[in-house]
């Protein structure tokens, strides 16, 4: 059963998804949720697919009102998150009554929160994604009075035991706060910056306000070309490490443009990227230097533990009847969705 969710306090707040990856063959940024890792974890955690629609707060305040029963999990940086006025748990699942609030309020530490409902939202999407994109005006930017549709509808589970926990669920949360270590692998353009390019690593770089989806801004010491050759307009991929000839460092995020020409020093890692996407101004970033087979296994191994909470959710929401006939009579169960 479908219901709804009204958006009270916007904020700003997107609906988006994993991101476009058809999209860069047709000139199109990639986009999508910055923080894959806490996105990913968040629908697992509602017990979605990876890729499904979910909320992308960022930096303010946000609050929205359940029109029917939902369960939610709420991501991302560090919080206040409160449901119907109680206090409650990021990094695991919420169940929500009809008529209750939302709100996420205080995001001190770290940028952006992502918030996944239980069968996500019906909302159109370009290329198979729902990301916005600011390059042709696609994407849902939530206002205040705007609905949102929910596919699925549970009913509220509670624990009926002395108020325990009922989801121990165990996930790493990420480390964030104003000191930031990011990993790089070496750019195409290493070889042009010489000795100059260890600057990259033995430097601090401030975040600039003027940073976005598009990439970010990084204030300090700026390594220099040794090749005065001309840096033709290429393709680059997400994370490249761009040396302008300005005072700033360019890192570029998933809603950069597809070809550059800026010499690439570095490239972030998908993991560093995650990183990147919680940076706030002013926060202070330090990089160190990975090779792509020790950043290929960390992911892999960060990919491995979602998969591991992956298979402890679907075996909690199948004994709670969530999403399939209920199988644990103790507890009150949802319906069949």
């Amino acid at each position: 059963m479908s219901g709804k969710i009204l958006i009270q306090q916007s904020g700003n707040s997107v609906v988006t998804d994993l991101g476009r990856t058809r999209g860069p063959r047709f000139g199109l940024p990639v986009n999508g949720a910055l923080d894959q890792y806490s996105a990913r974890a968040a629908n697992i955690l509602a017990g979605n697919l990876d890729n499904e629609p979910l909320i992308e707060v960022t930096a303010l305040d946000f609050r929205m009102k359940a029109e029917s029963d939902i369960l939610i999990a709420v991501t991302g940086a560090p919080l206040t998150l409160t449901v119907g006025g109680r206090p409650s748990s990021q990094w695991e699942p919420i169940s929500v009554r009809a008529g209750e609030t939302i709100s996420i309020r205080a995001i001190n530490r770290g940028l952006r929160a992502y918030l996944a409902v239980h069968g996500s939202f019906e909302v159109p999407t370009l290329l198979g994604s729902c990301a916005p994109d600011t390059v042709v005006g696609f994407g849902l930017q939530l206002r205040e009075g705007t609905e949102l549709v929910t596919r699925r509808s549970v009913v509220p589970v509670r624990q009926p035991y002395f108020d325990l926990p009922l989801f121990r669920l165990g996930i790493e949360r990420p480390d964030m706060g104003p000191q930031l270590l990011v990993d790089v692998t070496d750019g195409p353009d290493v070889e042009d910056f010489g000795e100059s390019g260890e600057l990259l690593f033995t430097s601090e770089y401030a975040v600039s306000g003027r940073s976005n989806h598009i990439g970010l801004r990084l204030g300090g010491q700026l390594p220099e070309r040794t090749s005065s050759g001309e840096v033709l307009s290429r393709g680059v991929p997400v994370g490249a490490v761009e040396v302008p000839s300005r005072e700033e460092l360019l890192v570029l995020h998933r809603g950069r443009g597809v070809t550059a020409g800026y010499p690439v020093l570095a490239v972030v890692t998908s993991m560093g990227l995650d990183v990147l996407a919680q940076a706030r101004p002013g926060d202070k970033v330090r990089f160190r230097k990975t090779t792509v087979g020790e950043a290929t296994a960390a992911h892999r191994r960060s990919r491995a533990q979602l998969e591991t909470l992956r298979e402890s959710v679907n075996t909690v929401f199948g004994l709670l009847g969530i999403g399939c006939r209920p199988q644990w009579q103790d507890l009150t169960v949802a319906a069949c969705s």
